[in-house]
C-alpha cells in the first residue's frame, strides 16, 4: 500500500491518518479514533440507528422514498463521525436476504455514494466482510459441533465457498470504488479463550481467514480483524492471516494493550482495549484510567487507533463515552 497523499495540504485528513495508523506508522497530531458501531444515535441526535430499522418493505417503496432513506442513512453515519471525531465509518449495509444479494449490493453502493457526497474523502469507509466460522449461538452450538465431528471435510468445503462468495462480492465493491476496506467481525472467543481449541481453529478457521485476508489485500482493501474475548491462545494464527489491524483487544478476556504492543505492535495496527464493562459498572476514575492505559501503551511508535473494546452499544451511558473522549483529546496527541 502506498502512503496517502495530502495533495499539498499541511495536515492529513482523518481518513489519511487512519490509513497511516493501519500501515503501522505514526500520524501527526491526535491519535485516530473510531468505533465499530455507535448505536446511541437516538440519545445523541434523536434518530434511530440505521441498523435498527426495518427494511422489509424496501422493494415496495417508490424511488423517491428510497432516495430519502438513503440520504437519511448517510446523514446519520456522517453526523456521527463529525460529532465524535471518528476517522472511519463502518457502514452496515441494508439487511436484505441472500436471494436479493445483487439488489443488496446496488443499494449499498448508492448509500456509500451518498456518504461520499456528504463527507467527501474525510473518512475511511468500510463494511462488514467476514465469512469465517464464528462463535455459534447457543441454540446452534451442538449442531455446529456435531457437524465439525461428523463431516469435517464438508465444513471445510462450506468455509471455502463462503470465502469465494465473499470475495466475489468484494470485487463488485472494488469496481465501484467507494470502499477503503472491510471489518471482519466473526467472534472466535469467550472471555476464557477461543471456542475452538487452537488445533481445531487452525484446521477450520485459520486457512480460510488467511485466504480471505489475502484476497482482500490483492484487491487493494485494508482489513481489520475483530474478535472479542481472550484471543491470546490463537494470536499467532490471527497474525498468520496478516490483517492490517486487530480490533477489540478485550480486557475482559485478559488482553492487555502493553503485552500486545510488545508482542505484535510492530507487525499489526492495534485498535481498542478501553474497557466497555467499566463504562457500564466502573467509576468515572476507572473509566478514565482504562482510556489512559490504552493510550499510554498503544501510542508509542504509531500503529494504534483509539477505541473501546467493543462498540458504543445500546444502553451505554453516553456521558461515559464523552468521558473517554475527553481523555483522548487531552492525552492522545503525539
Amino acid at each position: 500500500m502506498s502512503a496517502p497523499r495530502t495533495n499539498g495540504r499541511t495536515s492529513p485528513t482523518p481518513r489519511e491518518k487512519f490509513i497511516i495508523a493501519l500501515e503501522g506508522r505514526q500520524p501527526p497530531g491526535r491519535v485516530p479514533h473510531f468505533e465499530l458501531v455507535f448505536f446511541l444515535t437516538m440519545e445523541a441526535f434523536g434518530r434511530v440507528h440505521p441498523s435498527q430499522r426495518r427494511y422489509d418493505q424496501w422493494d415496495q417503496m417508490t424511488e423517491t422514498e428510497r432516495a430519502l432513506h438513503r440520504a437519511d442513512i448517510a446523514d446519520i453515519y456522517t453526523l456521527t463521525a463529525r460529532t465524535y471525531e471518528h476517522s472511519a465509518i463502518l457502514f452496515h449495509g441494508l439487511p436484505m436476504d441472500w436471494q436479493r444479494a445483487q439488489s443488496h449490493i446496488g443499494e449499498n453502493m448508492r448509500i456509500l455514494d451518498e456518504i461520499k457526497r456528504l463527507s467527501g474523502d474525510q473518512y475511511f469507509l468500510m463494511m462488514h466482510g467476514d465469512s469465517t466460522y464464528g462463535l455459534p449461538s447457543g441454540e446452534k452450538m451442538m449442531e455446529f459441533v456435531n457437524e465439525l465431528a461428523d463431516d469435517p471435510q464438508g465444513m471445510k468445503d462450506r468455509a471455502k465457498r463462503g470465502v469465494d462468495e465473499t470475495l466475489a462480492r468484494a470485487a463488485e465493491y472494488r469496481k465501484h470504488g467507494a470502499l477503503d476496506g472491510f471489518a471482519l467481525c466473526s467472534d472466535y472467543c469467550f472471555n476464557t479463550g477461543p471456542f475452538l481449541s487452537p488445533a481445531m481453529f487452525d484446521e477450520f478457521v485459520t486457512p480460510f481467514l488467511c485466504d480471505l485476508v489475502a484476497g482482500y489485500r490483492a484487491m487493494g482493501f485494508y482489513v481489520i480483524k475483530h474478535t472479542d474475548g481472550n484471543i491470546m491462545p490463537i494470536l499467532d494464527s490471527l497474525m498468520a492471516a496478516k490483517p492490517h489491524a486487530l480490533h477489540s483487544l478485550d480486557p475482559q478476556g485478559g488482553v492487555d494493550m502493553a503485552v500486545m504492543k510488545q508482542r505484535v505492535g510492530t507487525q499489526v495496527c492495534l485498535i481498542g482495549n478501553v474497557n466497555c464493562a467499566l463504562m457500564d459498572t466502573g467509576t468515572d476514575e476507572e473509566v478514565a484510567e482504562s482510556a489512559r492505559y490504552a493510550l499510554t501503551h498503544g501510542m508509542p511508535g504509531g500503529g494504534y487507533i483509539f477505541s473501546t473494546s467493543n462498540c458504543i452499544y445500546t444502553g451505554m451511558d453516553l456521558r461515559r463515552y464523552d468521558l473517554i473522549l475527553d481523555v483522548w483529546r487531552k492525552e492522545g496527541c503525539y
